[in-house]
């Protein structure tokens, strides 16, 4: 059995660096393909295998199995060495990327170098994506270049969402988004969800790669800040609203995330107009934009 191969790199400008990410490259492969290493790279590369089986190392680490889907991250200065089963081969595709943005990413769990490989559940999203990259290769337009790096901040996302998580983790923060804005502890919230809270730590550290207490602020800001834009409440209300009674302590935190203060927030989305309100403010008489319940 033989194997298929087609990819193009593209060679990114001092000023296209500047954005922050950019493609270098798109691959689609598949059969028994040959052993790539052991060599190191200096970039990004993520590599998603569709169909099959085969191993990845990384240098001086052992073998680890690849199946089908699965992520395989190729980062700068780590050797790697891998290869499709030798019978069966697999079915991949690749792309190329770097940038001073990838810290960001990595810092946020969606590129995982010290975990080379990932499970992956449904790979449609990312196949379109790397469609979309392929298009902008072939296609020689002067556009083609941002458009691909375009395209990778997408392609992490997509990967981190096809990415395997622990059965029960979505409908967890399904539920946490809920309690967020009760005036209950941490330690209540997890007995709520029937959890101790070293446990509910680990799982919103697993889904989110971000604490409890940060992703319960970000979910109250969050709101705070719908309440803020499309309401009248009195900043009072909307620290209550959030589960806070304390409305200085709710300034405080809302100004240190935020960068200005709920007054100033407010004033920065709504623009009076004579008479009345403007047209992003519901008038008193009217439902509010944004869900109360």
């Amino acid at each position: 059995m033989g194997y298929r191969t087609w990819m193009r790199y593209f060679t990114p400008s001092a000023v296209h660096r500047r954005l922050g990410l950019v493609c270098l490259g798109v691959g689609l492969q598949h059969g028994t393909l040959p052993v790539v290493g052991p060599r190191v790279l200096g970039h990004y590369v993520a590599v998603v295998v569709s169909k099959g089986r085969g191993w990845f190392a990384v240098a001086g680490g052992e073998r680890q199995e690849v199946v089908a889907p699965a992520l395989l991250w190729l980062v700068p200065g780590v050797g790697h060495h891998y290869a499709p089963d030798p019978a069966h081969g697999w079915e991949e595709c690749f792309v190329d990327f770097d940038g001073t943005a990838v810290d960001a990413y990595v810092e946020l769990g969606y590129v995982t170098p010290s975990k080379p490989v990932v499970p992956l559940g449904d790979v449609e999203a990312v196949r379109d994506i790397v469609s979309r990259i392929v298009r902008c290769a072939r296609g020689g337009s002067p556009l083609a270049q941002v458009d691909a790096s375009a395209a990778v901040h997408h392609l992490l996302v997509a990967l981190r969402r096809a990415a395997d998580r622990t059965p029960g983790d979505g409908s967890l923060l399904e539920a946490l988004a809920r309690d967020a804005l009760l005036p209950i502890s941490v330690a209540e919230i997890a007995a709520r969800r029937g959890m101790t809270l070293p446990e509910l730590r680990a799982a919103v550290r697993r889904s989110t790669e971000t604490g409890l207490k940060d992703h319960l602020l970000t979910l109250r800001l969050n709101r705070a800040k719908e309440l803020l834009a499309t309401t009248r409440m009195p900043v009072q209300e909307v620290a209550k609203a959030i589960g806070y009674e304390d409305a200085a302590y709710f300034s405080r935190l809302f100004t240190r995330r935020a960068g200005l203060s709920p007054a100033r927030f407010r004033e920065s989305r709504v623009q009076a107009v004579p008479g009345g309100w403007s047209s992003r403010v519901p008038p008193p008489d009217d439902p509010p934009l944004v869900p109360t319940d």
